[in-house]
């Protein structure tokens, strides 16, 4: 959920907003009882309240590109507001906004906000340069965007004009000749943190300095422009099927959030219909209740985790959604979430949950569950009887994999079920759980009969001592 941060840089005023669900940071920056918002989410709300309590009135919505892994509710807030929009120039942004060039600034009480120019992740991305203006001879802080985060850079595949080598090129430029050269006590805020799909190893912490980066990010160690983009570039993973769906409707600008209906629920018989027709039944409830029991062939993702982006992942924005929920307020958080990343195609949710799916007379199916200890003892007894799939990122994988385990990421795992021998027992894993949950339920729905869940997952393997392998044989 998001919490606001309070923090004071000199006379302006600082808060940070943190989405967990999506690895989403967004900023509200006031002086003199006016704002701006940075990067807001799709619920704008929590800003329009914040707003309120503190007597502030929001004159400026900056986004520091067309975000791709989220909507953003840049457009609403916007038309409730009265606000101007801005982004870098170049944008092909299809609402009313106002495009900004290197050194463009805007200024409201003590607050200076300048706009620099910063392509490399998307053509357009821009950083926003915070300087109060009672000490004017240096920034307080920039907000990066997905140019810079806490330990990584943005990823830069996400062009249709441009290739990653090149748009690699551009980011190495744009760092050095622009962000790297502000202080090193220049705070940095990023728009995501760790979990965030627009970079590969984001840091935990929700700000930085520059001088901080320098000495630990990965990315700026590169000592040319060569070896920069050969670092982002070597092994990057295809950037989310639906990102680019994502960048045109944030292009489009998204409608009112309050303006989707909220879901009804749907007796037994018509949920079957439409899964019949081509509708995902996705199960918001814990892992392990999912696993107890379930309806036939429904994916599950549980509310507990990065919920809206693997759905999002798993059947892109358009395919129309039930919800299995524990109760309607719980229904209604998970359709918010979808709609964060864009999902509108919810037609209901199960009346009652798996009980009403029960009393209809329909089977509910379980999805076995083994410990690691089961797991090492099925290896040892029947190893050509069972096929372990490992559904962690490569990154992950290179840390150690168990011996024998076929490494098949969880974004691919839809695309790669032939690669699986149905007649063996599949044991699925992932970190610790909440992965491995979701490619169980995709197995099963793509019609594998013996499918398990290791519980707890590599952590798990891990803690009880069991043998891994190195990271160049998990590789293979």
């Amino acid at each position: 959920m998001s919490g606001p941060e309070a923090k004071e840089v000199e006379a302006v005023q600082l808060e940070q907003f943190y989405l967990t669900c999506l690895a989403h940071a967004s900023y509200m920056v006031a002086s003199g009882g006016v704002c701006a918002v940075i990067d807001p989410q799709r619920d704008v709300d929590l800003y329009i309240d914040t707003a309120a309590e503190r007597g502030w009135k929001i004159e400026h919505v900056i986004e520091t590109h067309l975000h791709a892994d989220f909507v953003s509710g840049h457009r609403e807030l916007a038309e409730r507001t009265g606000a101007r929009i801005y982004l870098g120039a170049g944008s092909g942004a299809q609402f009313k906004h106002v495009a900004v060039n290197d050194g463009d600034e805007i200024s409201f009480g003590r607050c200076r906000l300048r706009f620099l120019q910063t392509p490399g992740h998307t053509l357009e991305s821009i950083c926003v340069v915070m300087t109060d203006e009672g000490r004017p001879e240096r920034p307080a802080a920039v907000f990066t965007g997905d140019t810079l985060f806490v330990g990584d850079v943005g990823r830069p595949d996400l062009s249709a004009t441009h290739t990653a080598q090149e748009l690699a090129a551009i980011l190495y430029r744009s760092l050095h000749e622009k962000l790297l050269t502000l202080p090193d006590d220049t705070e940095i805020y990023p728009a995501h943190g760790a979990g965030s799909l627009c970079g590969r190893q984001l840091g935990s912490e929700r700000s930085s300095t520059i001088g901080k980066e320098k000495q630990t990010n990965y990315a700026l160690r590169a000592r040319t422009v060569e070896d920069f983009v050969s670092l982002l570039t070597d092994h990057l993973q295809a950037a989310p099927e639906y990102f680019a769906s994502e960048v045109d409707l944030n292009r489009r600008g998204a409608g009112h959030l309050g303006e989707l209906q909220a879901a009804t629920a749907m007796p037994a018989d018509e949920v079957s219909a439409l899964a019949e027709r081509g509708a995902v039944v996705v199960d918001t409830r814990p892992a392990a209740e999912f696993a107890a029991g379930h309806v036939p062939g429904s994916i599950a993702i549980a509310l507990n985790g990065q919920y809206a982006s693997w759905a999002a992942r798993t059947f892109g924005l358009n395919t129309p959604v039930v919800i299995v929920g524990e109760d309607p307020e719980h229904v209604r958080e998970s359709q918010i979430r979808l709609a964060r990343v864009g999902i509108e195609t919810v037609a209901g949710y199960l009346e009652d949950g798996v009980a009403g799916w029960a009393k209809s007379g329909r089977e509910l199916v379980a999805t076995p569950q083994i410990t690691v200890k089961e797991l090492a003892e099925l290896l040892r007894s029947a190893p050509d009887d069972v096929t372990v799939v490992d559904v962690r990122e490569p990154s992950e994988v290179d840390d150690g994999a168990i011996a024998h385990s076929v490494a098949i990421p969880l974004g691919k795992l839809n695309a790669r079920v032939g690669e699986l021998d149905r007649g063996k027992t599949v044991a699925v894993h992932c970190k610790g759980g909440y992965r491995s949950s979701i490619a169980a339920s995709l197995l099963q729905r793509a019609g594998f009969s013996r499918v398990v869940n290791v519980m707890g997952g590599f952590d798990a393997w891990k803690a009880e001592g069991l043998p891994c392998r190195s990271a160049a044989a998990a590789r293979g």
